[in-house]
């Protein structure tokens, strides 16, 4: 059975600052910010959320399908789907954009700064949500606005499960769009900033929130993960990886963690040990898609 990725492919300008972002920015002198950061150390990568947890999906053994747009210059990516046994049947590549762009550059305490040029996802909503029987659950991950709406509505109109994963995405959307998503969405996944944000415009607790869905999950990066479900809060502790060197894409390894948990009628306990112990795994890795798994490595995370 697949599992239906509704979400951005990207490439990622990853650069890192050998210092601190709060060092270098006066509080009191936001109105006129001028900042420069010295940046030796940059590489280029794959991403985007759907390329991202496509990969973790396939990488556990999951069968990934990714519904995005790519521009003119997305070829060398198509081909790499292809070479990871990615299915790339709902993925368009326009002739007329470049493909998504994000420049992520990270200080020495894993804070970040992003600037995203969004190219051929902006015309994702064009990619209807395809009608097929092998679609067993989905996840809405940040895309272009009206894809994200396009999608959800889709899915529920179709009866598929999905994930809500607003992401870096969710100021897009005003507290009753915001509401909308909740209400058709069978699970929610947001960060603790992320979850901040949504209570804020929603009006909504984070209890509230999880007793409108089967489950709400908070992840919280080096302290873990919370999982809400009608209204009671339990915690799932992190993995101590084995170096930390770089975070970008580990929230969305979780997540394709988290599908591969779903799809096989996991608990939401058992889904986040498995995401927090994939995290760990690629954080201890550059780039979004660069690390590996081993048999022992698949033998060990599913029997964990």
């Amino acid at each position: 059975m697949a599992a239906l990725i509704c979400g951005s492919l990207a490439f990622d300008t990853i650069m890192r600052f050998e210092g601190r972002f709060g060092e270098h920015i006066l509080p009191d002198q936001l109105h006129i910010l001028n900042v420069s950061f010295l940046v030796p150390a940059l590489r280029r990568d794959f991403g985007g959320c759907a390329g991202n947890i496509a990969y973790a999906l396939k990488q556990l053994g999951g069968e990934p399908l990714p519904l995005a747009a790519l521009g003119n210059d997305g070829d060398e990516y198509l081909q790499r789907m292809r070479d990871l046994g990615i299915a790339t049947d709902h993925v368009h590549a326009r002739s007329d954009t470049y493909t998504a762009q994000a420049m992520i550059m990270t200080d020495c305490d894993n804070n970040q700064i992003t600037a995203f040029h969004p190219g051929a996802m902006m015309f994702a909503h064009e990619l209807p949500v395809p009608q097929r029987e092998d679609i067993r659950l989905a996840i809405v991950a940040p895309d272009g606005r009206e894809a994200m709406i396009a999608h959800a509505q889709q899915l529920r109109e179709r009866g598929v499960p999905f994930v809500f994963d607003p992401g870096q995405g969710l100021p897009m959307f005003d507290g009753a769009e915001l509401a909308r998503f909740i209400e058709q969405a069978t699970w929610v996944t947001v960060n603790d900033y992320e979850g901040k944000m949504l209570c804020e415009r929603t009006g909504w607790t984070l209890a509230e929130i999880s007793r409108r869905v089967e489950a709400l999950v908070v992840t919280l990066g080096a302290q873990g993960c919370e999982i809400w479900i009608d209204g009671q809060r339990s915690h799932v502790d992190a993995v101590v990886p084995d170096a930390v060197v770089d975070p970008t894409g580990c929230g969305d390894a979780w997540r394709g963690a988290l599908l591969y948990g779903l799809e096989r009628g996991w608990s939401l306990e058992a889904c986040a040990r498995l995401g927090n112990r994939l995290g760990a795994i690629k954080i201890a890795q550059r780039g979004p898609q660069n690390y590996q798994l081993a048999a022992e490595d698949l033998l060990s995370l599913n029997n964990g």
